[in-house]
């Protein structure tokens, strides 16, 4: 499957190349490293996922706590008393769990939050790729952050620098 998405992609190259076409990349991870308000939300989305992080953890250790305290009263309580207690931790941690999906689960609050704070500089950065784009006659831009799809690059051709500059934000 690899073989045949990278033999796709270098067809598609030669085709639009013999058009004429320009290409170019970019890093969008550089960009967004070079982006004072990225760096402010990486750092915001940080403090909130440690807060929240002692926050469940405090949540477990009170369940460690209850389940030690019925270890040691369990051989003298009664039957029902140890199904109570039992199911108390039970739905103790039940909840606990249920705290951490709504944290950071896949559709949880962080992941809300990341979207909240990091979705508008994204689409800043992809307003300017569109009109550096647009201006440098290019058909294609790669992003060589996401991954080793691009065996070798040509200094020359990064526009990294172009779309920071762009966006008010010199190098």
């Amino acid at each position: 499957m690899k073989k045949t998405s990278v033999l796709l992609l270098f067809l598609a190259l030669a085709i639009l190349s013999s058009n004429a076409q320009r290409f170019a990349y970019i890093d969008t991870k550089y960009i967004m490293d070079n982006i004072p308000e990225y760096q402010a939300a990486q750092m915001e989305l940080e403090e909130i996922s440690a807060e929240w992080q002692k926050e469940i953890e405090k949540e477990f250790e009170k369940i460690e706590e209850l389940y030690q305290k019925y270890q040691a009263e369990m051989v003298l309580l009664p039957d029902e008393i140890k199904r109570e207690r039992e199911e108390e931790i039970i739905e103790k941690e039940r909840a606990a769990k249920q705290l951490q999906m709504q944290r950071f689960g896949q559709e949880g609050d962080l992941f809300k939050k990341r979207q909240e704070l990091i979705q508008p500089i994204q689409d800043k950065i992809y307003e300017a790729i569109e009109e550096i784009a647009s201006r440098g006659n290019y058909a294609i831009i790669f992003d060589k952050s996401g991954g080793p799809t691009m065996i070798y690059t040509d200094v020359r051709y990064d526009l990294s620098d172009d779309v920071l500059e762009h966006l008010g934000y010199r190098r």
